[in-house]
């Protein structure tokens, strides 16, 4: 077993909860760290075993993700897998020298998106990626190393994006020495019909290598989107707890796709999570008492799970 199926088994579907990195970047009422280790306990509980955790960034600048070193290993401790964005080569240094299992790279579909969110092109960006495999294999060959491809789906600054040139990133990410890579709707500009048409290519791309799909429910089509990308061959989907988060570049964004209702979808689409429904209602309790005044989301949440079993495929 190598690395990346040890921690992404081929053909299991694998929920990865985001709501402590991507759902804190925009988030007023921030929890203290004690109320962090007591949502990623409670989400442990329910059966939730991959978190992102948050950024290795200037705890001055972004105080949301200042007890990242204390939430690692808290993290290692309930026997869960951790990641944590890695955006530069600080990030990368700072990230070896922790117990992190996951480093994640940022790639930008777009050279305007790229120059705007990392001062960077999108060829400096794929360097980075390969400088991030280089490091790690040197030093922590235990950890992996995700590229995820902002802005798959269209572009806030550029407008539309082309499906080629994400499926080439994506190619370039995996020559640098990524273990797996990922598309993300950034700002909720997709449908079903593009989410499935990339997430086909992009299996066919990856072979039995699982790819990650980032979705986002800025317009509704989140649920939706989800399924498409799970009908066609994305097995590690990111979500977040109440829908938390959203994206800096899109005003009014209701944030990521609910991880509640991703774990009901699917369940009801064939793909045992291991994740008890109820178990995440405790979560998301200590999360909105955290958080007061924040915006938590989420149908399955306000109506709880159906009576009967019929809804398990």
């Amino acid at each position: 077993m190598n690395r990346l199926t040890r921690i992404y088994p081929e053909g299991r579907v694998t929920l990865r909860e985001v709501g402590l990195r991507d759902g804190l970047q925009l988030a007023k009422a921030l929890p203290s760290t004690e109320a962090k280790r007591a949502w990623l306990a409670a989400e442990v509980a329910a059966g939730v075993r991959h978190f992102e955790l948050g950024s290795f960034l200037p705890a001055a600048h972004f105080p949301q993700f200042a007890d990242l070193d204390e939430l690692i290993p808290a993290c290692a401790a309930a026997g869960a897998h951790s990641a944590a964005l890695t955006l530069n080569e600080r990030g990368i240094e700072s990230a070896l020298a922790t117990d992190v299992g996951e480093l994640v790279c940022v790639v930008s579909a777009t050279e305007a998106h790229s120059e705007a969110n990392m001062r960077r092109s999108r060829a400096a960006a794929v360097a980075l990626v390969a400088r991030a495999a280089a490091e790690r294999e040197a030093r922590a060959p235990g950890k992996l190393v995700n590229a995820g491809i902002a802005m798959a789906f269209g572009c806030s600054l550029s407008g539309d994006v082309a499906q080629d040139d994400v499926l080439a990133l994506a190619e370039a990410c995996l020559a640098a020495g990524a273990d797996i890579v990922g598309v993300a709707d950034t700002v909720g500009y997709a449908g079903p019909a593009a989410v499935g048409a990339l997430c086909a290519r992009l299996s066919a791309l990856c072979g039995p290598r699982p790819f990650i799909i980032h979705l986002h429910d800025t317009r509704g089509m989140g649920v939706a989107n989800a399924a498409a990308a799970l009908e066609n061959g994305a097995r590690v989907v990111d979500a977040s707890l109440g829908g938390l988060g959203g994206c800096p570049f899109a005003p009014g964004a209701t944030g990521n796709v609910v991880f509640e209702d991703i774990v009901f979808l699917a369940e009801s689409l064939g793909h045992a999570t291991g994740i008890d429904l109820e178990g995440l209602r405790a979560a998301r309790a200590i999360a909105e008492a955290a958080m007061p005044g924040e915006g938590f989301h989420g149908a399955l949440h306000r109506a709880g799970p159906p009576a009967n079993a019929a809804w398990r495929a």
